[in-house]
């Protein structure tokens, strides 16, 4: 077909690719583009197709690459087009895929010369190609013809700029032989892309199209303008010759003829034509791979070892095996409640990292779910109260009681125990939901027998909702308990007379300096009494003042006193302290003095109806929460702060009772279930064939690992044999381009040349030679920036001084500049 030195590396990397065909996946060793860059009519579309073997692009004269094509090609038995515009249709008649190519591309740019950056996506698929992409890019252009935009030069250009960016992507910078390459836009082009050279190969066309008695010899030996990769020449076929059907095998093996048989050729002729490009391009390719062989190997490796424990286990199952059912059976059940027992008591090998699940998530049910549902359980201060006052009227009936109600403080506690039912038995819904989550989560492994891994979960599901009954009934088994005997004798009880209303420090103001007044006392007020202390460690008692009779009022603050100051006084005028008709009791701040006169007035001490500011009592809320009598309201405060009291030794009796009773009789419960019933309800539910057959999708994932494995195994060794088989070339030393950077300023201060003066300045007319030259001669290696080669007078005339500088194309150079050699003067 044509491209025999491209096939050489076919095998290397088709073997790759067949080793993950298997797999059902593409290899993922991506090889580079190779994209076409030149002027119009100079050969490109020839090159491309010498490269796929086959006649498929359009030809003609001026413009016809007028949009972007990019070329896939993809190794294959059969050999066949298709477009991605046309997705299902595949051509096998070549003549027809560049008729389709002419239409798509005038169904979008129009019939008048338009053109478009929009690509048209052709693959390729034959057995004598390599996976590449190559790419057919418009000819550059200056002049814009029929429809196309006055702009058109620029518009190709940033098409062109789109492609050969890519790192990835081999630049073929294409120049006919008739044209100037001095300026040659596709050598500027792949200048700015890659500075150093290494992904430019020049390619000279049209050598047999140059005028007679002159050639491109210098050119192509890399001596005039030299590249650091050289320059390749080849000769396509002529517009005539495609006309006639000249195959492509045929025009090679004129292209080599020529090169044989001229004289200024025959001495490279091994270094000329289509089969050194491609030999040049196979090289290129093999390098690239050799590049990204390290990383690939990497991945291939990871990959390896990320399946390899699994693929351990189907190394061993073995199908026809009698006995391989019930000891899987055995072995999942086993499994299975090893799972369950971890994620509920804890082990690292099941460690959750996302969420809380199984013993942790039911360890915050019982020590904050379940305590914060407690006191979330809020009582209305002013409803309590309210029913406390009720219960002790109700109690009393007809008769006037003169002693706190016991069975007041029973009916409220009761009622108060009996609302701990609620979130007993919620906790007792999150443990159940959570273990069945458990459940589904330990199922999991089970999932390769779907039968084996819905019966189980049905069965223990069942067995926790059969244990979450048990449970609830134990559960309020033990509240009701708590509310059939109220022990009022628990050593944490506080008793009547007890509690304490509120402690603090204040200054009994008018009592004589000799009797020790005007001084700071602690003072601790029950619902019985107001007494004060030396000091708050309450060991030397100074009084104890009864409550009964008593009331507060307001006492004016002293001119030169920072206190304020209430007093309490008895109704019945009788003395309050010793001879003292009242006590007069001065605080810090006016704060102080109303939050006293609130703890007084829950303990019955109400506030003097002739003092009392009414509008500042409402204010605080306190007048519209207390009756007026005196003696009932200390009542229910008594039984305010008993129940306070002992509603705290039940909450805590409760909150450890509750998650014990759960553990006992559901979780602990449940593990023995599984470990010592589960496998017998399995047996007595279905068949075992049934329970262990096998889904679908865990054959085919067996299946799929096995191959996976060994497919593999098996690229990891043929990347052995292509580092073995393949040599990488190391690049070309780099060459003296200051005539591209000369040529680019040159381009900017004057108008371009005649296409004589072009002619002239590319082809010289050779020189006379030495008989010993003129006959084949060695292999020229590429002149680096110091080669000792002279080069070949430049007839025509000279070229201006080259500039001493690095840079490219007039860009800021990015290192020192280096002294570059300048051309020898050229004669007249």
């Amino acid at each position: 077909m044509g491209n025999r030195e491209m096939e050489e590396l076919i095998p290397l990397v088709n073997r790759l690719q067949d080793a993950f065909s298997a797999l059902g996946q593409s290899c993922l060793l991506e090889l580079p583009q190779i994209a076409v860059v030149g002027g119009q009519s100079a050969g490109k579309s020839s090159v491309l197709e010498n490269f796929v073997g086959r006649d498929f692009l359009p030809r003609g004269s001026g413009i016809v690459t007028r949009r972007p094509l990019v070329l896939q090609l993809v190794t294959s038995k059969a050999e066949y087009a298709e477009f991605l515009h046309c997705k299902g249709k595949k051509f096998t008649d070549f003549d027809e895929v560049r008729h389709e190519i002419e239409a798509e591309t005038d169904r979008v740019t129009g019939m008048n010369k338009g053109i478009s950056s929009v690509p048209i996506n052709l693959r390729v698929y034959s057995p004598h190609v390599l996976n590449l992409t190559l790419i057919d890019l418009p000819g550059i252009t200056k002049v814009p013809v029929g429809d196309q935009p006055p702009d058109i030069e620029y518009q190709i250009r940033d098409m062109i700029m789109q492609f050969i960016t890519r790192e990835n992507c081999l630049i073929l910078a294409v120049t006919p032989a008739n044209t100037d390459l001095a300026n040659s836009d596709a050598l500027k082009l792949a200048k700015e892309v890659d500075p150093q050279g290494l992904r430019t190969i020049g390619v000279i066309t049209k050598l047999d199209l140059m005028d007679e008695g002159t050639d491109a010899r210098d050119v192509l030996e890399n001596k005039l303008l030299p590249l650091r990769r050289g320059y390749v020449g080849v000769v396509n076929r002529s517009q005539k010759d495609i006309d006639g059907k000249k195959d492509i095998k045929a025009a090679m093996l004129a292209e080599r003829k020529f090169f044989l048989s001229h004289p200024a050729y025959r001495h490279i002729a091994d270094r000329m034509g289509t089969p050194h490009l491609q030999k040049v391009l196979n090289q290129q390719l093999t390098n690239h791979i050799r590049d990204t062989l390290p990383n690939f190997r990497n991945k291939l490796q990871g990959q390896l070892l990320s399946i390899e424990h699994e693929v351990e286990a189907f190394k061993n199952f073995k199908p026809e095996d009698p006995t391989r059912k019930t000891k899987a059976l055995l072995q999942m059940v086993q499994q299975f409640a090893v799972d369950f027992e971890k994620r509920i008591e804890g082990s690292g090998d099941q460690v959750d990292t996302l969420e809380l699940s199984g013993g942790a998530k039911i360890n915050r049910i019982f020590h904050e779910r379940f305590p914060f549902e407690i006191v979330k359980m809020e009582f209305n201060e002013k409803e309590l109260r309210r029913e406390i006052s009720y219960a002790i009227k109700n109690i009393h009936g007809i008769r006037t009681g003169l002693f706190t109600p016991d069975m007041a403080f029973e009916a409220i506690v009761k009622k108060q125990i009996v609302k701990l039912k609620g979130p007993s038995l919620k906790s007792v819904d999150l443990v159940m939901q959570e273990l069945i989550n458990t459940v589904k989560k330990c199922t999991k492994r089970l999932a390769n027998f779907p039968r084996l891994c819905e019966e189980t979960e049905r069965i223990v599901a069942n067995h926790i909702r059969e244990r979450e009954g048990k449970t609830k009934d134990q559960v309020l088994l033990l509240i009701d308990i708590q509310v059939s005997y109220i022990n009022t004798n628990h050593e944490d009880f506080i008793g009547f007379a007890k509690y304490v209303i509120r402690k603090g420090w204040l200054t009994v103001s008018n009592i004589g300096i000799m009797k020790g007044g005007s001084k700071g006392y602690w003072f601790v007020l029950t619902a019985e009494s107001l007494s004060w202390y030396k000091d708050d460690e309450e060991k030397e008692k100074k009084y104890m003042l009864p409550l009964d009779n008593l009331k507060v009022r307001d006492v004016e603050k002293g001119f030169m006193s920072s206190k304020h100051v209430f007093a309490l006084f008895n109704t019945e005028q009788r003395n309050v302290y010793k001879d003292y008709r009242s006590l007069e009791l001065a605080c810090d701040s006016q704060e102080d003095v109303d939050s006293w006169k609130a703890s007084l007035l829950r303990a019955g001490v109400y506030p003097d109806k002739s003092f009392t500011n009414h509008s500042h009592t409402e204010k605080n809320g306190i007048s519209e929460n207390f009756s007026m009598d005196p003696q009932l309201e200390r009542q229910v405060e008594t039984i305010r702060n008993l129940v306070d009291s002992y509603m705290s030794i039940i909450n805590k009796c409760i909150r450890d009772l509750i998650p014990k009773t759960i553990m006992h009789l559901m979780i602990n419960n449940v593990k023995d279930f599984i470990n010592s019933e589960l496998l017998a309800q399995l047996y007595s539910s279905e068949d075992q064939n049934t329970l262990m057959e096998e889904s679908v999708e865990q054959a085919q994932r067996r299946d799929e690992m096995l191959r996976m494995y060994q497919a593999l195994k098996e690229a990891l060794a043929i990347i052995g044999d292509i580092n073995t088989v393949t040599v990488s070339t190391p690049a070309p030393p780099p060459v003296d381009d200051s005539w591209l950077q000369h040529s680019r300023r040159l381009g900017k201060r004057s108008p371009p040349p005649s296409p004589t003066t072009q002619r002239r300045l590319t082809l010289s007319a050779p020189l006379p030679r030495p008989a010993s030259s003129r006959g084949p001669a060695p292999a020229i290696p590429s002149p680096g920036p110091h080669s000792g080669a002279p080069p070949v007078p430049f007839r025509p005339g000279p070229l201006p001084p080259f500039p001493n500088s690095s840079d490219s194309y007039g860009a800021p150079p990015q290192v020192p500049s280096r002294p570059t050699r300048a051309p020898p003067s050229v004669p007249r």
